[in-house]
């Protein structure tokens, strides 16, 4: 699990409880996208719309608890984006 990883997930953990839901992936996506992108958190290319947003989640949420954990989301971002 990537540094970035922890980076990018702890950017979209808005509320701070440990967990990512998909309201907030989209949310802090769409608001905080294009700055992690200029601070190099993820590549530009990974900034998309609310449905780019969603996939990501629903490619992540392994277990269908629509919630994602740390690990679940490092293993989707890590392989996505290259890391």
């Amino acid at each position: 699990m990537s540094e970035k990883a922890r980076t990018l997930f702890d950017a979209l953990d808005l509320d701070q409880d440990g967990t990512l839901t998909r309201a907030e992936v989209i949310e802090a996506l769409r608001a905080k996208g294009p700055t992690l992108a200029a601070r190099g958190v993820i590549p530009f290319w990974g900034v998309g719309d609310d449905a780019d947003s969603s996939a990501l989640f629903d490619a992540a949420d392994q277990n269908g608890d629509r919630v994602l954990t740390f690990e679940e989301f490092s293993a989707v971002v890590d392989r996505r984006f290259g890391w």
